[in-house]
């Protein structure tokens, strides 16, 4: 692999292009891979990181009443603690390969877990919600380059042919965490404080990162001084600020109804459409967006964060309804959703082990396969479903999501020189996180418009006055209901049957996309040789 150009010219690739070349072969060769006690150190300081990083995103969730009266604010304000730390951390993620070769990945990665554990214990200590939100927002900033530079740096400690086995290692934490963080932050909430869900991060993270730096400091990555293209960083800041705050808001705001989400985005499609024109004219980009002539990053990354936004969506809504409409806790729905890391657990080293053996195409489109099983499953929900029958589904997606992550993975940074890893890292990382938030949305916001629908239908079929209204508002009258509780009592079964369907609906529609998008990993090539070697280009 001399140089660029005829990395270009693999199979996954576009057309050969003129590019700077690569350094010599003997420094493209990286350090040797870590072997024994140091290995399995380093794995786990990258992967208790890693952890730490994606349970933040979502261990706020359930404490967001407690924030906000604590620190007397509505609950409307509160969001913000969410948002202020996504924006930031959406736009400093693909920034990871400039900050990578400006200092050194080691270094990048030990400087902004000390940094996140700083920013954690001030955001514990926030005594306003708008210094709870300054530090959210310094806490996303140096959370950008976490995630990334954890996948990168594990890759280099592996030998080629175990790069599968670091990645699957490193997948489990990023699957799991979501899972995790709000059964720990309901728990956290209920039994001690909400400024402890940062806390815990403190000894967790100074633990990671002086674990890290003693294991890693002698492989630091070549570092050269680059020029700041600081238009590249304004749009960046520009369109995805505006772009996630339109994605955060746009359902309290009643979507395009809206002038501020109008506003908001015109200014990110138009400040993506400048974005793209500069990174790929400016000779020092901040982004390098050239990783997309690439044909197995294009697709691998699209299929990847694709996928992850319907995942996620659904990861987010299941819980919702458990919550408002089937009386569960925060503590007993995150126990419903837990289930799903065993079997993710059990399998990950198997798929680590057989990526560089089987075909990572054909593994991805398996776990395609048992997600939408696992949805239609979930389709057929009702009012009266037990804790088993959601058990069930929830167990048998952790196998979806051991063959999903890995592979994936594998084919989108695969055939990459080590010098392009942490950018190509970071920026399908970026897509991944971006399309996580637009499903988000897309789920939430579908939710509300089809229960709402749903809600219509069902009580076109009650009439004043008709037999079974009649007798329903009677039984409930002789309960000792007053007339309007009564009412009330039965809008809200209503409420429960619409939101039900709704659910139902979300799931059965999620189900067929995941058929649909084994179509878009089937544009992918095979990477060459073996798929784990390949993956290794961290080597």
């Amino acid at each position: 692999m001399a140089s660029d150009t005829t990395l270009a010219a693999q199979p996954g690739d576009a057309a050969p292009r003129a590019t700077p070349p690569a350094p010599a072969p003997a420094a493209a060769a990286g350090p040797q891979p870590l072997t024994g006690a140091k290995l399995a150190l380093g794995t786990v300081a990258l992967s208790l990181a890693t952890f730490m990083n994606v349970l933040d995103t979502s261990i706020a969730n359930v404490s967001l009443p407690s924030i906000a009266g604590d620190l007397g604010v509505s609950a409307t304000q509160g969001t913000w603690v969410i948002t202020s730390f996504a924006v930031a951390n959406a736009i400093s993620v693909p920034l990871t390969g400039w900050l990578t070769q400006r200092f050194g990945a080691v270094r990048l990665f030990t400087l902004s877990v000390m940094a996140f554990v700083l920013a954690s214990w001030l955001c514990g200590l926030a005594p306003s919600l708008e210094a709870l939100i300054a530090f959210r927002v310094l806490q996303g900033l140096v959370a950008g380059p976490m995630i990334p530079l954890s996948q990168t740096l594990l890759l280099s400690s592996y030998p080629k042919a175990k790069a599968g086995t670091a990645l699957a290692l490193w997948g489990m934490t990023t699957l799991v965490a979501p899972v995790v963080g709000p059964l720990l932050g309901g728990w956290i909430t209920d039994n001690i404080s909400w400024p402890w869900i940062f806390y815990i991060n403190v000894p967790v993270g100074i633990f990671a990162a002086g674990l890290t730096w003693s294991i890693y400091r002698e492989r630091e990555t070549p570092r050269k001084r680059l020029p700041i293209d600081s238009v590249g960083l304004g749009l960046l800041v520009l369109w995805v600020g505006a772009m996630q705050i339109a994605l955060d808001k746009g359902k309290e705001l009643d979507w395009f109804a809206s002038g501020q989400i109008v506003l908001l985005s015109v200014v990110a499609v138009v400040g993506l459409a400048a974005f793209i024109i500069w990174e790929l004219t400016d000779p020092h980009p901040v982004v390098d967006l050239r990783l997309f002539a690439r044909r197995n990053f294009v697709f691998g990354a699209l299929s990847l964060s694709i996928a992850y936004g319907l995942f996620f969506g659904n990861v987010v809504l299941l819980p919702l309804w458990l919550q408002q409409f089937m009386g569960y806790n925060a503590t007993t729905a995150g126990m419903a959703l837990a289930p799903v890391g065993v079997l993710a657990i059990l399998l990950s080293p198997l798929v680590g082990k057989k990526v560089s053996q089987w075909d990572p195409r054909a593994m991805a489109t398996g776990a395609f396969m048992v997600f939408a099983l696992v949805l239609w499953m979930r389709s057929h929900f009702t009012t009266d479903t037990d804790q088993l029958s959601i058990l069930v589904p929830t167990v048998i997606q952790g196998a979806a999501m051991a063959f999903f992550f890995i592979p994936l993975t594998t084919i989108t940074l695969s055939g990459l020189p080590p010098q392009r890893l942490p950018a190509a890292a970071g920026l399908s990382n970026f897509v991944r996180i971006t399309a996580g938030a637009i499903g988000t949305s897309v789920a939430t916001t579908l939710w509300e418009n089809r229960a709402a629908m749903h809600h219509a239908h069902l009580t076109e079929q009650i009439t004043a006055g008709g037999a079974a209204s009649t007798q329903v508002l009677g039984q409930l009258s002789a309960a000792g209901l007053s007339p309007e509780q009564a009412l009330a009592q039965v809008n809200r079964l209503i409420d429960q049957q619409a939101f039900t369907r709704a659910a139902d609906d979300i799931f059965f529609g999620s189900s067929f996309l995941f058929l649909a998008l084994i179509v878009l990993i089937w544009f992918t090539a095979r990477p060459q040789g073996s798929a784990g070697a390949d993956a290794g280009g961290a080597h």
